[in-house]
């Protein structure tokens, strides 16, 4: 017997924002995956690598729908803190620590190189050898005109130690052949850390770019989070730091059931062409509320570093509650920022959610949303990892995170679709009145816009996957007007469940959500 396929549709549209609800996907929970780092392919969206301690590294070609888990070696050994960046030809760079056979631990930063995808990876190269001296926390910059590398760390003098004798330092180095051959490593900081790892050690150099090729970094150590910069291709930097804030409760800090937690910062720069095209922004987290309120931070410059705006708190929650590991990353399609960070603030115990955050207008204000499915309960005696992940193009967003819950870690992503509707010079696109009718419907769906001037228009159907099972039309140019444009969804013949139509306008989007139900 057979019955009549009806079809209730509910929808909702939205406008810079996210759908209100998370599709996470599990990358693996094999070799005690965390400290997690993640990158797309800006020239193929779908194609993304991740890398967790100590040796993992993963693949995917659609998006992060799934995944191929992978063990990284090296005559160098891999030592973990695992750092993915991508040049401008699309070939895949894997920074990290080493523990070579015939040598010290940690005494060089090793980069091992993949031209397909992150399938294979060549042996490496290296920076940083210096006798016992350790080498640590990475971090790197890929400039996307002339794919020259730039690498900040920070160096030891003797790791661990409380001899005042001792000290920490920040290291830069570049490669101008695709991470071949390495520039001697310069020390670019004046006031020196000492050795135990806490709050009086310099560490959490991330590079960043700047419109013209102005290489940015920051980083923490015993005077808050400073900022040099270097105007000549790394060449020379600033004589002494400038000062972006104090952190008055310093960068090492203690969070209740994590193994150990810090607040250093991220620095990124708008190359996007928009309205802040050349702003650079520090994100960091720290307790200068109290040990039980951890907040996620932001400040900005516009003048190249010179001054910093006082912080601005990115979790938009009530005092109280902890947020804490951020990372941020910046679409540089439209300038939009993007966080990801762990949030405590549902409850009163240590479950722990994971939260996106973002901002459309520069950094002023920030829209929070959870992303994690459930809470996890972490495990203060198994060693969680030091930070999360993020990376961001052309509005698709895909943060990376850790997992702690009954003593086992695993690591995830989100795929939800995430659709900001901009045109190209920066204004709201000219479309207006778009709705998704009736509701509930019969077999014909409707979707109905105004347009405000001549556009190419699109129009398609995604599932829950975010893969493309229907085009209704493609690139057919419409004129000033309403349109109402009917779809049979009898003749799609769709499955139960949730469906995204998308409309593109001028290569902007709006994205309609709509439950289709058979009965």
């Amino acid at each position: 017997m057979k019955f009549f396929r009806k079809h209730t549709l509910l929808c909702c549209f939205v406008f810079f924002g996210v759908h209100g609800f998370a599709q996470n996907v599990m990358i693996s929970n094999v070799n005690d995956p965390n400290e997690p780092s993640i990158k797309m392919n800006p020239l193929n969206t779908d194609i993304l690598v991740a890398g967790a301690n100590l040796n993992n590294y993963y693949t995917s070609s659609d998006g992060g729908q799934t995944w191929s888990n992978h063990t990284l070696t090296s005559s160098y050994g891999v030592w973990g803190d695992p750092v993915i960046d991508v040049d401008p030809s699309g070939d895949f760079y894997f920074f990290h620590l080493s523990n070579p056979s015939s040598g010290n631990w940690i005494d060089r930063i090793v980069c091992q190189k993949s031209t397909d995808n992150g399938n294979s990876w060549n042996d490496g190269s290296y920076t940083g050898l210096n006798g016992t001296k350790a080498q640590d926390k990475q971090w790197s910059i890929i400039d996307r005109t002339t794919g020259t590398i730039y690498l900040t760390w920070t160096q030891f003098d003797n790791y661990g130690s409380a001899n005042p004798n001792d000290k920490s330092i920040i290291l830069f180095s570049k490669s101008e052949d695709g991470g071949n051959s390495w520039s001697t490593p310069l020390k670019i900081n004046e006031f020196d850390g000492d050795c135990i790892d806490s709050d009086n050690t310099v560490e959490g150099a991330t590079p960043a770019l700047g419109p013209n090729g102005e290489i940015y970094v920051a980083w923490a150590g015993p005077n808050g989070l400073v900022f040099n910069r270097s105007l000549d291709d790394g060449d020379t930097w600033l004589s002494q730091e400038i000062a972006i804030d104090p952190m008055p409760t310093g960068w090492d800090y203690a969070i209740p059931g994590i193994y150990r937690g810090n607040g250093l910062p991220i620095t990124k720069c708008d190359l996007s062409g928009g309205p802040n095209n050349g702003t650079i922004y520090v994100n960091w987290s720290d307790q200068r509320n109290g040990s039980n309120d951890t907040d996620v931070w932001l400040s900005k410059s516009t003048d190249g570093g010179d001054t910093w705006t006082s912080p601005v708190r990115v979790n938009d929650d009530p005092a109280g509650k902890d947020q804490f590991f951020t990372w941020m990353d910046i679409d540089q399609t439209n300038g939009n920022l993007h966080f990801v960070f762990y949030d405590r603030r549902e409850y009163s115990d240590t479950q722990t959610d994971v939260y996106l955050a973002y901002s459309t207008d520069g950094g002023n204000t920030f829209v929070n949303k959870k992303i994690s499915e459930t809470p996890f309960v972490p495990n203060p005696g198994v060693f969680f990892g030091d930070y999360t992940n993020i990376t961001v193009h052309n509005n698709v967003v895909r943060p990376i995170w850790t997992r702690l819950h009954n003593g086992q870690l695993s690591l995830w992503t989100d795929i939800t679709p995430f659709e900001v509707l901009q045109t190209e010079d920066f204004k709201p696109a000219v479309v207006s009145e778009t709705l998704q009718y009736p509701n509930p419907a019969s077999n014909i769906s409707y979707v109905s816009f105004k347009l405000h001037q001549d556009s190419n228009v699109s129009l398609y159907l995604y599932d829950q996957q975010g893969r493309k099972v229907f085009t209704v039309f493609e690139n057919e140019q419409k004129g000033y007007g309403k349109f109402i444009i009917p779809i049979d969804l009898d003749q799609i013949n769709l499955e139960d469940g949730v469906y995204y139509c998308k409309l593109s306008v001028n290569g902007s989007f709006e994205t309609l959500r709509m439950l289709v139900i058979q009965k």
